[in-house]
């Protein structure tokens, strides 16, 4: 017996890399690419499969890629339901949306990353979007710099990895001007950056924040760098208000 609880804990650490290996490919992947993915005995993911599968858990189609199954949508909608932020955002999203046809997303820190955690996209066919659950590097994000406003800057220094300081189009930021960047959006309550991630995107957010003071969250429009100064200024000034009423439940 005494080697049943480590075993039983490889065995709920294989089942967690079979999910993030298949949120990473954001796609059904072979046996053979999930074994070389995990790097974990072909008999455990086969057998670990065959037990998710029938628990509705992941899903084999018909030539045998495994995905996610209908199980984990019902698990993630309950958990939207739950969640009075992730509720409440939804909901203030949508209007948004509505109201002013840009794309709306709401965006927290995942370990030293920050990812989206809902979008809602405008009715364009041209649209600026990020995928929900990838991670993201901080530094190409206003998002990133609202979230660390409460950080003292050898925290943040210790947080970014040094790689993540290389940006989408391979200039490297000045890490002084990075911090300069985070104390300029906590004193202003806001943040703007344009042609970081992307040329033509401008992102534009503001934090969300819980009773203590800190930014536990930001919501953000994606707009084009074209966008008119005067229509920037209002959408700016909708997202503060936006971020206040949801603060208000944090």
């Amino acid at each position: 017996m005494p080697d049943e609880k480590p075993s039983r804990a490889r065995g709920v650490d294989r089942v967690i890399d079979i999910f993030h290996q298949l949120h990473i490919a954001r796609q059904p992947m072979t046996m053979r690419d999930l074994i070389d993915a995990t790097g974990a005995p072909r008999s455990s993911v086969y057998e670990l499969v065959s037990l998710l599968t029938e628990a509705g858990l992941l899903e084999v189609d018909a030539d045998g890629a495994v995905f996610f199954g209908r199980e984990m949508h019902y698990y993630g909608a309950d958990y939207m339901a739950h969640n009075d932020l992730i509720r409440r955002s939804h909901q203030l999203m949508v209007e948004l949306v509505a109201r002013h046809g840009e794309t709306v997303q709401l965006c927290m820190l995942e370990g030293n990353k920050y990812t989206v955690v809902l979008s809602e996209s405008n009715a364009h066919p041209f649209k600026i979007t990020s995928d929900i659950g990838v991670r993201v590097p901080i530094t190409w994000t206003a998002t990133g710099r609202l979230l660390l406003s409460n950080w003292s800057d050898s925290a943040i220094l210790d947080l970014i990895p040094e790689e993540d300081y290389r940006l989408a189009n391979g200039q490297v930021l000045d890490k002084q001007a990075f911090l300069e960047d985070i104390h300029r959006a906590g004193q202003q309550g806001y943040c703007l950056t344009e042609g970081l991630s992307e040329s033509f995107t401008c992102c534009m957010a503001a934090p969300i924040r819980s009773r203590s003071g800190q930014a536990v969250a930001a919501i953000c429009f994606m707009v084009s760098r074209d966008t008119p100064e005067d229509r920037r200024q209002m959408l700016l000034k909708e997202l503060i208000v936006s971020g206040q009423k949801l603060s208000d439940f944090t």
